[in-house]
């Protein structure tokens, strides 16, 4: 496996950052502020730096390269398997009447099952419902088969989300890539490091990913009750205390964070399913625990493998770098302490984390999460 990054800042061309090689049909992996992947030339501009690379775009709340985190710019992770091969489909909600677990269904079919040893998402974060796309995802596919991604950003404005695999980014978009070979190891991990607090309350009305009742009152009048001054500024403070929920049928509870608000039916929508029955509270966290919850999740993704990892492809949630603004590089120093100096690390900040439990097969939809994809070959 070979790796080269390289950065992009606002109105210059790209910079390749360590050692520079000819890569031989790399996977182009293009992470970005939504300004700056929406360049009528940013597809033209990576095309001519890797002219026989599979290129996909994402948009970010942030980017991280090495153990950086960025802002406003647009990072490349390139590469190069020698020993291993990927496949890349894509669909678009819009296809599907934004049925995304169907959508899920129809992608996952695309992917022969074959040597397949990881799916890696990267899908539009603005309208889909991730629980219902992972779900999608899972319905026919092997346990064998792992299973990992995440939702783009854009920053904290929640306007628009863009994805795309050659060609310039574009709304709507989930992009697949499978990984095949049997020296490819490939491991995921995550985790969190939020506290609950307060009074734990039932889900009495809600549709999918949208929250209306809580305890039989309006969830969104009760959330900005807690919320107090900050409620003027949703949903953007919403990030700050996102949602436990526990299910019946679930050992453990699921983080869930706003992704916008309907005043006109008093309602919240949330990045994946929140069912009636369910229990919920808040949460918040600090710096420190935060930080921790990165080192756990690199430790978890590290504890089951083979062999050393060459690539870390991180996908953490913005909720987290809004807790740690000026710290926020400390929680990718977390995971370099663990995975290694000699591991390229790059990735970006989401909208929502896809990865299973620990010691468990199936791939659920996190928020405010530290989320690893470990590489080597």
């Amino acid at each position: 496996m070979r790796v080269v990054q390289a950065i992009k800042k606002t109105d210059k061309p790209f910079v390749f950052i360590g050692s520079v090689t000819e890569l031989n049909n790399p996977l182009v992996l293009v992470f970005g502020n939504r300004y700056a992947l929406e360049s009528p030339t940013i597809y033209e501009e990576v095309r001519e730096l890797f002219p026989t690379g599979h290129i996909v775009f994402g948009t970010t709340s942030g980017e991280i390269i090495d153990e950086m985190v960025m802002e406003g710019t647009t990072i490349i992770n390139a590469i190069e398997f020698e020993r291993s091969e990927f496949l890349i489909k894509r669909k678009n909600v819009g296809d599907y009447d934004h049925d995304d677990c169907l959508l899920g269904e129809s992608l996952i079919k695309e992917f022969p099952e074959e040597n397949l040893r990881h799916l890696f998402v990267i899908s539009e974060g603005s309208t889909v419902n991730g629980s219902a796309l992972i779900n999608g995802l899972e319905k026919n596919k092997k346990t064998s088969i792992g299973l990992s991604g995440g939702l783009c950003g854009d920053d904290d404005r929640f306007e628009r989300t863009l994805v795309s695999y050659n060609e310039n980014p574009k709304e709507g978009e989930i992009v697949a890539i499978g990984f095949y070979g049997k020296s490819l190891e490939v491991t995921s991990a995550n985790y969190g490091g939020w506290t609950p607090f307060g009074p734990e309350r039932i889900i009495t009305k809600s549709q999918d990913n949208i929250l209306y009742e809580l305890d039989g009152k309006p969830a969104l009048d009760l959330y900005k009750n807690y919320l107090g001054e900050k409620a003027c500024e949703l949903p953007k403070s919403a990030l700050l205390y996102p949602l436990s929920v526990k299910t019946s049928d679930s050992a453990e509870p699921i983080v869930r964070t706003i992704l916008n608000i309907d005043d006109k039916e008093n309602a919240m929508i949330l990045a994946g399913d929140v069912p009636e029955g369910a229990k919920v509270q808040l949460m918040m966290s600090s710096v420190d625990d935060i930080a921790n919850g990165a080192y756990q999740a690199a430790q978890l993704a590290m504890e089951r493998r083979n062999n050393e990892p060459e690539f870390a492809l991180l996908v953490s949630c913005i909720g987290r770098k809004l807790v740690m603004d000026q710290r926020t590089e400390e929680e990718i120093e977390e995971v370099r302490s663990v995975v290694g100096e000699n591991t390229f690390i790059g990735g970006f900040y989401s909208y929502g984390e896809m990865a299973p439990f620990t010691e468990k097969n199936a791939c659920k939809l996190h928020n405010q999460t530290m989320t690893l994809t470990l590489f080597s070959e």
